[in-house]
């Protein structure tokens, strides 16, 4: 534990270009400065440097992404946003990454490959770390920490050594104040899976409760109360702002805390669909990290059973190449008002109305409409597709579940621009099967 004027933390701030200045201890600036910072702590919040907005990328998984800067000098990644999972890492001394030169996608978007010995305020963690986990892998406690991590989509990981860095952000108040921000993340040398093709290829954002998470470190460090928040647009525009603890009429309910390993879970008392109450409680995750909602057995077969009964249009035969099973073709001037309303809800009482539970997919000859529900053999996850309409609070210090109908372009306490939308960010089109099992860590 250092002194915030301490000559440890000073060295710190120099290593990572800071231009502070360092009051003299005991002058009414040296308190000034403290009680500035004790305010700060408790209500202002941050976001990446680049601003806070979030784009939803249908060629990379359907997630949400954002550009986040690391190092001395600052590199970009564009890298998707997981509440399913808790390690932030980037492509880096690849030996198995995801090509940033001959790929679909690279046409669309700048990304990169960190080189730790290209900052010069990167370090290596080694094994005697308090966050390095992986002890049985190491060969020394001085030796470099190994990471791995394996997540419940088929066959997907990513493995590396983790290393500290500086990561930048700036205030989301009025003085737009610069910060960098020492962080523990993953140099990750080799991904599999869907890392390699459709979702993730710059990078995954962990943004769970373990220690080593961003929000867990900015909160440890005093620079943000510990809570966050994600707006996700029905245009596929969003929003993240760490430290935001949401606003007093929001609905809240309690996560489901797991000492072992403590997730963003939650318990849904009652769903309905169009006129129908299903008298069925189920625990899930909120994961941004998944692109659909997905329900084991009993809860999905009687939400699908409800949702088909309230819907007129025929129902498609099973199609290979979508994860859906409940499709219908559009009739001529059909409207998706007629779909049918569902509401989840949540222990406490409060309601959540999905805004939207269907995906449209379109063909040269015909549109078809399907709820976008995937049945889970393994567990319930609230995916991103539940959340549109919403700013979603995550508030790890008073465990609930927090969410407010929002359209993303409001702001009720900062100050902040937000940035336009930049083109083939957001697009209706359906994403192939195989990128959309992303989000929670095994």
């Amino acid at each position: 534990m250092h002194h915030r004027f301490s000559t440890h933390v000073k060295d710190r701030y120099s290593r990572a270009g800071s231009d502070h200045s360092w009051p003299e201890k005991g002058s009414v600036e040296y308190y000034a400065l403290l009680a500035r910072h004790d305010r700060r702590a408790l209500s202002d919040a941050l976001t990446f440097s680049d601003g806070n907005a979030t784009f939803r990328i249908s060629s990379l998984g359907f997630l949400h992404y954002t550009s986040v800067t690391l190092g001395s000098p600052g590199m970009k990644f564009l890298v998707a946003l997981d509440t399913g999972s808790d390690i932030f890492w980037v492509p880096c001394r690849c030996t198995k990454c995801a090509s940033i030169d001959d790929s679909p996608y690279t046409s669309d978007f700048e990304l990169s490959i960190y080189d730790p010995d290209g900052s010069s305020t990167s370090k290596n963690v080694t094994c005697n770390n308090d966050l390095c986990t992986h002890h049985n892998s190491c060969t020394g406690t001085s030796s470099n920490c190994p990471y791995s991590v394996s997540y419940i989509s088929s066959e997907t990981s990513t493995s590396g050594i983790l290393v500290e860095d500086v990561l930048h952000l700036r205030s989301l108040d009025n003085d737009l104040e610069f910060i960098k921000a020492y962080v523990t993340f993953g140099c990750g040398q080799v991904q599999t899976g869907s890392f390699l093709d459709i979702a993730a290829p710059n990078g995954l954002f962990g943004l769970g409760f373990e220690k080593i998470s961003v929000p867990s470190i900015l909160s440890r460090e005093g620079y943000i109360s510990n809570s966050f928040s994600m707006c996700f647009g029905h245009d596929g525009i969003g929003r993240i702002s760490f430290g935001d603890k949401g606003s007093l009429d929001q609905e809240e309910t309690p996560f489901n805390t797991n000492s072992y390993h403590p997730t963003y879970s939650v318990t849904v008392t009652q769903v309905r669909v169009g006129t129908t109450v299903l008298d069925s409680e189920f625990t899930a995750l909120f994961d941004s990290g998944t692109s659909f909602t997905y329900l084991v057995d009993p809860s999905y077969r009687m939400l699908s059973d409800s949702f088909h009964a309230h819907v007129r249009d025929r129902r498609r035969p099973p199609d290979p190449r979508i994860p859906f099973e409940y499709c219908y073709t559009m009739s001529p001037g059909m409207n998706t008002s007629l779909v049918p309303v569902m509401t989840l809800t949540m222990d406490g009482g409060g309601q959540l109305v999905v805004y939207d539970p269907i995906i449209v997919i379109s063909s040269l000859h015909e549109l078809v409409y399907c709820l976008a529900v995937v049945k889970s053999l393994e567990l319930n996850i609230i995916g991103q597709n539940f959340m549109t309409g919403y700013r979603i609070v995550f508030d790890r210090e008073k465990l609930v579940l927090g969410w407010k109908n929002f359209d993303c372009y409001e702001t009720e306490d900062a100050n902040d621009d937000f940035e336009p939308k930049p083109a083939n960010y957001a697009a209706n089109v359906p994403p192939s099967s195989s990128g959309i099992y992303m989000g929670y860590e095994s």
